[in-house]
């Protein structure tokens, strides 16, 4: 009877002990790594002449990495260059006529201060004042009439300079320029392709930099704030793999457990989202599971 007892006791000791384990050994709050995914789309349309990347290629940021054909653009713009040097000889002409009536009205000017010096000493007379006036008076409006035609011609011309603007702009961008650090995720397309305005080209993350997307419940809100230092845990062949990671943002509205979580009674409590930022070592994936465990 004694013995039997000392085993019942050992039995309820074996159990506290496997219970209490149980309890240290689950996780805070479960989730999956995601990042930040940019696609990067054509910003012109032609023939798709050089694309060399490929999928899984790490880019650095303004590696040019293809090109769309620019032969079309760039006999718009030797047309334009032609069209331009055309109307700059036709606006010289009209500059030089203006500047022949701008002599003619200095010396009118000249010849009136003359005059008007003669009559103070009563040398000259009124109509020869009278005259000169209104030799200044027709060459002003000879001036401002040529000056009336010659406008269209300006405004062409600076037309012309803000096509040649957009073409430049045009010709740029069909250059492709990769905009940040990271791994090809997916290619697109291929070259030779006939690409679009606005056609995705491919897709390229961030992946030296994962974040873990985890959810806790209400209770253990007060246990996390931004810039915490959490333990990470991923499942490997034997045990489990540790990082260490930052809390990096706190959500602040509650909501309904994902799908993804656990038993069918969690997905219905009401949790908030945290994201924790994990250096990759490369073993991390985007969609990967992941523990989050509070140091």
């Amino acid at each position: 009877m004694k013995n039997m007892k000392i085993i019942i006791m050992v039995l309820a000791s074996v159990s506290l002990l496997i219970a209490c384990s149980d309890n240290s050994n689950k996780a805070d709050g479960y989730g999956n790594f995601e990042s930040t995914e940019i696609t990067v789309s054509a910003e012109n349309t032609g023939k798709l002449k050089s694309f060399t990347i490929d999928e899984g290629a790490i880019i650095m940021p303004d590696e040019i990495v293809g090109y769309i054909d620019t032969i079309p653009l760039h006999l718009k713009k030797e047309q334009l260059l032609v069209q331009k040097e055309v109307i700059n000889a036709k606006s010289k002409g009209v500059l030089s006529q203006i500047q022949v009536l701008q002599a003619k009205l200095k010396t009118a000017n000249t010849n009136k201060t003359r005059i008007e010096n003669l009559i103070k000493d009563n040398a000259g007379t009124q109509k020869q004042l009278d005259d000169i006036d209104g030799e200044i008076a027709v060459l002003n409006n000879s001036i401002r009439s040529i000056e009336i035609q010659n406008a269209p011609v300006v405004n062409e011309l600076k037309s012309i300079d803000v096509q040649l603007e957009q073409l430049n702009d045009q010709i740029e961008k069909c250059r492709i320029s990769n905009p940040i650090h990271g791994t090809v995720l997916s290619k697109y397309t291929e070259p030779n392709e006939i690409v679009t305005y606005g056609k995705p080209l491919y897709r390229i993350a961030d992946l030296s930099t994962m974040e873990l997307r985890v959810y806790v419940s209400e209770t253990q809100l007060a246990n996390v704030s931004i810039g915490q230092t959490v333990t990470v845990k991923i499942d490997e062949q034997e045990g489990m793999k540790t990082y260490e990671g930052k809390i990096s943002w706190i959500a602040s509205e509650a909501e309904f457990t994902p799908k993804i979580i656990q038993t069918k009674e969690e997905r219905v409590a009401l949790v908030y989202a945290l994201k924790v930022l994990v250096q990759n070592d490369g073993s991390l994936k985007i969609g990967m599971p992941a523990e989050m465990w509070l140091n």
